[in-house]
């Protein structure tokens, strides 16, 4: 089978099989089809044509050249180049997978970078004075509020709509919709409780006004969601108005709330549900960010490392 066809089927089946996001789609897309203008350099036109040599001299070519890609990108790719040869196989249309032994570009052991408490309250404080009547800045505290407090991902935050919230006495509870359409409950503290409904009463009803109607949280100034690029910026414009020096994204929230809660005592696999990991595997890296906390208290309360 051509390969054209057989991307085409595979996204398909990516997106009504595995119900993997917009966003995800759109990479694997734009991966795949780097890699098929690679193949036609070579000449290759069916699937069942191509040899491992081909994928690991394709891969070798994104790490060379002007613009060489990092060993994330390059892992990425190949993680989109298996999952095509994957269903090709499965779907009988070829014999071999002959990207089955081929290993991933080795990923540099990068930790994910965490705020500490104190710039959390200085990067807040940065989106403005809590008893402002602007409606941007209420929006603004709102989303950063509940980004730490519920350690979403920015594509679920700006998907949530008004819906998705349910206020009760003691605890607020947010419905996530995550990868794979997979929903999780998500319990919001007193502070996140407080930004979101000054927002919902004094700021979205202002902006609302000016859309069509829109059911999403968080819209924009002319009522229309917001999106994650506006998100973002939402977030640079609050580190910048705080002098944090630190790169501030969405992630870096998200990198946060995982940290402190583990920092705070809370069983990873619950960290993990929070975060809707599909493996504690994937949670356990957060484990390592605590490990100098965990010094500190073994250095403090331990009778045999204290020092005279």
């Amino acid at each position: 089978m051509d390969l054209e066809r057989v991307t085409a089927l595979y996204l398909g089946h990516l997106a009504a099989e595995k119900g993997v996001s917009a966003n995800t789609l759109a990479a694997y897309r734009r991966d795949l089809n780097r890699y098929l203008e690679y193949l036609k350099t070579e000449k290759i036109k069916s699937i069942g044509k191509v040899k491992e040599q081909t994928v690991q001299q394709y891969l070798q070519s994104l790490a060379q050249g002007d613009k060489p890609l990092a060993a994330s990108s390059r892992a990425r790719h190949l993680a989109a180049i298996r999952g095509l040869h994957r269903f090709a196989l499965h779907e009988g249309i070829i014999a071999k997978d002959v990207t089955e032994t081929i290993g991933a570009p080795k990923l540099p052991n990068r930790l994910p970078k965490a705020l500490s408490r104190e710039q959390i309250a200085r990067l807040l404080a940065g989106a403005g004075p809590e008893k402002s009547d602007n409606p941007v800045v209420l929006r603004d505290r709102a989303f950063l509020e509940l980004a730490y407090a519920s350690g979403a991902r920015v594509s679920e935050l700006v998907s949530l709509s008004v819906d998705d919230l349910e206020f009760g006495a003691e605890l607020t509870f947010l419905t996530v919709t995550g990868k794979g359409n997979k929903q999780r409950l998500i319990p919001i503290g007193s502070y996140a409780q407080a930004a979101l409904e000054a927002y919902l009463v004094r700021g979205r009803p202002n902006l609302a006004a000016k859309g069509s109607g829109f059911p999403q949280l968080f819209l924009n100034l002319r009522g229309r969601p917001l999106s994650r690029q506006s998100a973002w910026e939402l977030i640079q414009n609050a580190a910048k108005q705080a002098e944090l020096e630190a790169h501030i994204s969405p992630h870096t929230l998200r990198h946060s709330f995982a940290t402190h809660l583990i920092e705070g005592g809370a069983d990873v696999r619950v960290v993990g549900e929070l975060l809707g990991h599909a493996s504690v595997n994937t949670t356990q890296i957060y484990t390592k960010l605590s490990s100098n906390v965990l010094k500190e208290i073994y250095q403090e309360t331990h009778p045999r490392a204290l020092h005279e």
